[in-house]
């Protein structure tokens, strides 16, 4: 079904609603999963929805959660997201590192007691537009193993990067560190459909084709052991600096039952004005113009962009299975 993205927020939020998460944080999380639908990434979108309301009503999260913060030194903070959906703490600090390098030139934000945050890119990108350079990293439950391991370790952990650029949408950069973003299995899985070899590997560490088996089993790192250093190294940056849990201590996000996962993120946020506000400008159209002479060169992020601009104009197909399952969800609530 076609859904513009006003509907498709009143949509996820009235569902996740009807799970008992309070008013504002399920407007706010909703914001986030319909922007990823614009986006085309659905693995990040509405699909989420039952996975946070069956995390709601097994108590896996705060329903109503009262974010925290904790000065620390002239540039640093830690918000404590107390076991709620992550969207809103993340969203809260953002705003606060922003604030942070506009005053001292750099913002140190380290997000602890979260939860899974969806598209990294969305909050980089909303430092950007303020401005500002932006890095964002988190961990997840575990799915990767360390080099020469078999078990899993780490999680796909995902980072973000966005560049300011004058007059134009920012450059944004947004990965995770196994072969493909994990949610994309849970689509498939979702629509019946197989994945592609080298995506994942099921329990006894065989290449599989099954979503299913793959979300039961291990993700392929990126590149290899470099993906899961690049892993460690983010893994090590988060909870050294939140305190959250490692990514093993934390149960599978696509089980309704377990713990709360109580992970972390860490955002970098510094003012580009260094050797300049307008060097770091010139520098980066510059450079974008060096990309553009290259014919067929994709720039990070621009054809994200395209799609959502093209998406808030004509809406956007949503999986009729994900929006059986929301409204499912809300007729049980009401029923009960």
């Amino acid at each position: 079904m076609n859904l513009s993205y006003e509907k498709m927020v009143q949509l996820a939020s009235s569902g996740l609603q009807a799970a008992g998460i309070g008013g504002k944080a399920a407007f706010e999380t909703a914001q986030f999963l319909a922007l990823a639908e614009l986006d085309g990434l659905a693995s990040h979108g509405l699909a989420r929805v039952s996975q946070y309301a069956g995390h709601a009503k097994n108590r896996r999260v705060e329903l109503d959660p009262k974010i925290k913060v904790r000065p620390f030194k002239a540039s640093a903070a830690l918000v404590d997201a107390c076991d709620g959906l992550a969207f809103p703490a993340l969203r809260f600090a953002t705003d606060l590192s922003v604030n942070l390098a506009s005053k001292t030139g750099v913002g140190l934000v380290a997000v602890t007691n979260s939860h899974h945050f969806g598209v990294a890119g969305h909050f980089a990108e909303a430092a950007a537009r303020a401005g500002y350079i932006s890095l964002l990293f988190g961990n997840t439950p575990a799915a990767m193993p360390m080099v020469g391991g078999s078990k899993a370790l780490f999680g796909t952990n995902p980072l973000a990067a966005a560049f300011p650029i004058d007059n134009q949408d920012p450059l944004v950069i947004d990965m995770s560190l196994s072969a493909v973003a994990r949610g994309k299995l849970l689509v498939a899985a979702k629509k019946g459909e197989s994945i592609p070899e080298g995506w994942a590997l099921n329990a006894q560490g065989k290449p599989t084709t099954d979503p299913n088996e793959g979300l039961k089993g291990l993700m392929v790192p990126l590149g290899g052991d470099k993906g899961a250093l690049l892993a460690l190294m983010i893994e090590l940056l988060v909870v050294g600096l939140s305190g959250s849990r490692f990514s093993y201590e934390a149960d599978s996000f696509f089980d309704a039952k377990g713990n709360r996962p109580r992970i972390g993120q860490l955002l970098l946020t510094f003012d580009p004005g260094l050797a300049g506000r307008q060097v770091f400008a010139n520098k980066i159209q510059g450079f974008l113009k060096t990309l553009a002479a290259d014919a067929g060169t994709r720039i990070p992020g621009r054809r994200r962009f395209k799609q959502r601009a093209a998406g808030f104009k004509e809406g956007v197909n949503v999986s009729d299975v994900v929006l059986e399952e929301i409204q499912t969800g809300i007729r049980q609530s009401w029923n009960g």
